[in-house]
């Protein structure tokens, strides 16, 4: 490699991301949340998507165990859950009442939009492993403004008119 990985993680931080918190229950049906912003598309037909989490995270047996979890595409004004959950600590649900979802999976009630997916397939790929999943059911709230992540912190969208 011509570069550092301090070099590539920082020409990556140019590429503008939504942020998400996704979350599933672990073998003794503890929920278990992250957040990822390495969430994308991968199918129309099948509806499939895709994200990775780090090989060292503390959540990453319970996503390889789990049958399905649940993606929370988070709103402009839920930076404060993207931290919960980003963080470090014992209770991420703390003040929160999830429902259940299909396998389980804690379900949040706050959301730009909300995925609930069955695996579809697990891939290691370097420090990361990478799931694919069938989307089965999903709710929408069209006129939220998503949270985006940019160059290592939070920032905002800027509408530009059309043809700019």
């Amino acid at each position: 490699m011509s570069f550092d990985t301090r070099t590539f993680r920082d020409a990556l931080g140019l590429f503008v991301t939504g942020v998400t918190v996704i979350t599933t229950r672990d073998e003794e049906g503890r929920p278990v949340g992250i957040t990822a912003n390495s969430f994308n598309s991968v199918s129309l037909e099948p509806a499939l998507v895709l994200w990775s989490v780090g090989r060292r995270s503390r959540s990453v047996a319970a996503f390889e165990q789990a049958s399905h979890f649940a993606v929370h595409i988070l709103r402009i004004d839920q930076q404060a859950l993207s931290t919960q959950f980003a963080t470090a600590m014992t209770d991420k649900f703390s003040g929160l009442d999830p429902e259940p979802g299909l396998g389980g999976v804690p379900l949040l009630s706050e959301y730009a939009a909300r995925l609930e997916c069955s695996i579809y397939g697990r891939h290691p790929a370097g420090d990361h492993i990478v799931f694919i999943a069938s989307v089965e059911r999903l709710a929408l709230n069209r006129k939220a403004r998503p949270l985006v992540y940019h160059g290592g912190q939070y920032a905002r969208l800027a509408d530009m008119p059309a043809g700019s």
